[in-house]
This record gives C-alpha cells, sequence and structure tokens, in this order.
C-alpha cells in the first residue's frame, strides 16, 4: 500500500521508522547537514525541539521529556518517536483536536501527520545526506507532498520555515523537485 494512502498512524510507523533506521546508523554527529548551519544532530534535534511545544500548545498533550540530543540524539529521537506513535496508536485521538490559530482546527492525528510526520519524512534525506547513508525517499510520497505543497508555496516561504526554492533540471525526478522546492539542493555533498 501506497504511504499516502495509509492512515496517520501507520504512516507515522513507517516514516519514522526510517528516520530511526538513519539514527541508528549516523557515525558522525558533527557531520554538516544540507541545512546551511546545520550538522546531522541538529536534524534531529530540530524534529524533538520544535514538535513538544507545537503539540503542547495546538492540543495540549505533552510528551514525556528525554535526554538531550547534545547527549543522546539516538536515545532523545527514539523516545519521542515511541512517545509519538503512542499518542497516534490510541484510537481517541483521532477524536481529538488540535487548534493552531495559522492552520485553524483539525483532527489531532491529521494535524501530527500533515505537519510532523511529513517533516519526519522530508528531514530524513537531510541525515541520510550527512551522514552518508541511503538518501532515496519514497517517490510517490514526494509526488503528493509536493503537489500539496506548490499551491500554498506563499505561505509557506513567508512562515520563514523554507528557503527559497532551489532551481531543478526539467527532466528531474519527483524527489529533486520536491527538495527543490523545499529550498534544498538536490545536488549538496558534504565537503
Amino acid at each position: 500500500m501506497a504511504l499516502s494512502d495509509l492512515p496517520p498512524a501507520e504512516r507515522h510507523r513507517q516514516i519514522a521508522g526510517g528516520f530511526t533506521d538513519h539514527v541508528r546508523g549516523a557515525k558522525n554527529w558533527d557531520a554538516p547537514a544540507p541545512v546551511a548551519g546545520w550538522t546531522a544532530r541538529d536534524v534531529v534535534r530540530h524534529l524533538v525541539e520544535w514538535f513538544p511545544s507545537f503539540l503542547a500548545a495546538g492540543a495540549g498533550v505533552e510528551l514525556p521529556n528525554g535526554p538531550s540530543v547534545d547527549d543522546d540524539p539516538v536515545t532523545a529521537w527514539q523516545g519521542q518517536s515511541r512517545a509519538v506513535q503512542t499518542l497516534l496508536d490510541d484510537p481517541e485521538t483521532a477524536q481529538r483536536s488540535f487548534a493552531n490559530r495559522h492552520i485553524g482546527e483539525l483532527p489531532l492525528d491529521q494535524a501530527i501527520d500533515r505537519f510532523y510526520t511529513s517533516d519526519v519524512f522530508m528531514h530524513t534525506w537531510d541525515l541520510a545526506r550527512a551522514t552518508g547513508q541511503d538518501d532515496q525517499l519514497d517517490p510517490e510520497f514526494c509526488a503528493v507532498l509536493l503537489a500539496g505543497m506548490e499551491p500554498i508555496e506563499e505561505v509557506m516561504r513567508s512562515s520563514g520555515q523554507y528557503g527559497p526554492r532551489v532551481p531543478t533540471p526539467d527532466d528531474a525526478d519527483t524527489q529533486t523537485r520536491m527538495l527543490g522546492f523545499i529550498g534544498r539542493d538536490p545536488f549538496w555533498t558534504p565537503r
């Protein structure tokens, strides 16, 4: 079944599982990452640090605190990934609401899926590139994300969360085009 056809809990399980594999495979946490000024550790830090406050503010859900990414990026990531999966596996989560002044109100599982799981998916490439691991993303899900982001490009860019679009070749594959759209140089390699 395609990633885009899965319910939020299963999509997170698969995407977070892939990211976990890359976290476990990382050997140099200080390696530069494709996001300017970031290291491999910063990719994990970003995911571990932004989401708990987003979730708490929008749904009143407090994730358990784990170790610092500085002390133990593997355990920090795995703890958060497990906590989010537990939340998504709870049948009550789909009945709960998430509210945010920028996006309105939607079911909590859909908010996690749309904003967090998608972010984990895209940052998998960053971590893979930084650590010299397989950086191939699911092409069908890349296409789904790109199709969903293109109509709201102005809103995304004005948020400050995405850099300027990076031009890609006309015949580029979907992953390359998605990466360029979110402001990554799809041909980036560590120096």
